[in-house]
């Protein structure tokens, strides 16, 4: 159960949210941790949505396994307000978008893999997408399978860490906020066995384009939402860390990204060929 940091076999810890005003001693927003097998959420009670999320995946040890009914349901060890339900979602163009992805945490003996499968359905796991943006092929889930690729020659081992960037000018909706922008982190082994050298890349997706929500309506029975743009990035790790506030030393000190690019901007990228490793 959870997310291991040791993992790659070199530290990679989940980000950590602080939820304590260290000059003040004010607690400012409160999180609770829940592990699921193979992946842990770190859930804003306040928002409803996870800070972050942290997932192991085996490359070598995946299974390969349907989706199941598609049951969407709360967490019952915490209270049902604290979690953003099926009401967000009901009749309308927003889809539960998984943030660890279904298939990620699903690897090893089919009895763990088959609850990991089914841990992934939980609302604590999900975030309003818009349509195009969760059902697309394209970029945001394929960046994984590409650094899995270039991992395969150590152990096919990775961490993936996902959420939404929660911030403050997130249009308002059915009781939340839905969030426009989301990050992704991928950290691997990139050392020997004798050697263990922590590297990873940062990504954001931007769905701001798609996202009205003063527009959004019930659709009718049948009818198919619109899919529009959306915009995905590959930036320094640090700039992650500051568009959350979540803390990850380890993550940004392992950022492949090179320096002068960095300093450039952020890259909007349009193929996975684009992705600097």
């Amino acid at each position: 159960m959870g997310f291991d940091a040791r993992f790659l076999g070199v530290r990679a810890a989940m980000p950590r949210f602080e939820t304590t005003d260290v000059s003040t001693g004010v607690v400012r927003e409160a999180a609770v941790e829940l592990d699921y097998v193979h992946f842990a959420v770190v859930l804003d009670t306040a928002r409803r949505f996870a800070r972050s999320t942290g997932v192991n995946i085996d490359g070598a040890a995946l299974l390969d396994l349907d989706r199941g009914g598609d049951e969407w349901r709360l967490d019952d060890r915490i209270p049902a307000d604290w979690q953003a339900g099926p009401a967000v979602y009901a009749r309308n163009d927003l889809d539960r978008g998984h943030l660890v992805r279904r298939r990620d945490p699903v690897w090893g003996d089919p009895a763990v893999a088959a609850r990991a499968n089914s841990d992934t359905f939980h609302y604590t796991n999900a975030a309003p997408q818009a349509s195009g943006f969760n059902q697309s092929k394209e970029l945001w889930l394929g960046l994984e399978d590409h650094v899995l690729e270039h991992a395969a020659a150590h152990r096919q081992r990775l961490s993936v860490f996902t959420a939404p960037v929660l911030g403050e000018a997130d249009p308002p909706y059915r009781g939340i906020q839905v969030p426009l922008r989301f990050w992704k982190i991928a950290a691997w082994n990139a050392g020997t066995d004798r050697d263990g050298v922590l590297a990873a890349v940062g990504f954001v997706v931007d769905q701001t384009p798609l996202v009205d929500t003063g527009e959004l309506r019930e659709l009718e029975p049948g009818e198919a939402p619109a899919v529009g743009p959306f915009r995905t990035f590959q930036v320094p790790i640090g700039d992650i860390a500051i568009i959350t506030g979540l803390i990850m030393p380890e993550l940004i000190a392992a950022d492949r990204l090179p320096a002068a690019i960095a300093a450039a901007g952020w890259r909007e990228l349009e193929t996975s060929a684009q992705i600097l490793l």
